[in-house]
């Protein structure tokens, strides 16, 4: 989601509608002050308003943002909840070649990212857009090893 007000709306929707675990992940623009989303919305009161509205992981994804700086929202996040983090990066900070939307953010570095996420406080993390089968292999032989 890009804006913590709707992100709000579906995390009450579903927990009346399902005693599942709800995961609610945020998109961010800026790795700046901690994180920002498109929206404005900080990490920080992302973090705090999901949890007291009752989800049960909260997280980061897709956006602006690679896995290194993502990391960075992976430190706030992880600083203002108790609840377990989520990292879902993209491969990549997106760019536009010839009218389509490229990441190409190799997988071997990508894997790096993740490990920072992981560092930062991520205790479940994987792939947003643009990651391949070999993003997600790079990943998890880089976790193996931790």
């Amino acid at each position: 989601m890009f804006d913590l007000r709707e992100a709000l709306g579906a995390l009450a929707a579903c927990k009346e509608s399902s005693k599942l675990p709800v995961l609610v992940s945020i998109a961010f623009q800026t790795e700046k002050d901690g994180g920002r989303t498109m929206m404005g919305d900080t990490a920080e009161q992302c973090a705090r308003q999901l949890a007291e509205a009752g989800a049960d992981v909260v997280g980061a994804n897709c956006g602006d943002l690679g896995p290194a700086q993502m990391a960075t929202v992976v430190a706030t996040l992880r600083a203002h909840t108790d609840r377990p983090v989520l990292a879902q990066p993209n491969a990549g900070r997106p760019t536009l070649v010839d009218g389509r939307t490229v990441f190409d953010l190799e997988p071997g570095p990508f894997a790096q990212g993740i490990i920072a996420c992981i560092d930062a406080g991520a205790r479940l993390v994987g792939g947003c857009c643009g990651t391949t089968p070999d993003h997600i292999a790079a990943m998890r032989k880089s976790i193996e090893k931790l």
